[in-house]
């Protein structure tokens, strides 16, 4: 699947789901939720949970859940695109270029 593919899936199903028009802010509020998410799943790769109440996963099971919580990470930036008329691939070019300049 390309971003383009998945962007206009993205905005498909939140809006089946009636979950396309929530305030922004709100949304803004699931991807601090998300990348919080993407955190706590780096961490159980790098140096483990270390608590008592959660069982202990293997890199394999750790990395999957690493995938799951960045794809709900691009979920909601592919939402907040649609919202503004944004395409992903605009948003990874210019990121490029942003990138290419300072650094090249």
């Amino acid at each position: 699947m390309n971003a383009k593919e998945f962007q206009d899936w993205i905005n498909d199903y939140y809006q089946q789901r009636g979950w396309h028009d929530l305030n922004i802010f709100i949304r803004i509020g699931f991807l601090s939720e998300e990348t919080g998410e993407v955190a706590r799943a780096i961490r159980a790769l790098e140096i483990g949970r270390d608590r008592p109440d959660e069982a202990d996963e293997s890199f394999e099971e750790n990395k999957k859940n690493l995938v799951e919580e960045l794809g709900d990470v691009l979920g909601n930036v592919a939402v907040i695109a649609n919202k503004y008329d944004i395409s992903l691939e605009d948003i990874f070019l210019q990121h490029k270029n942003k990138l290419s300049k300072r650094y090249d």
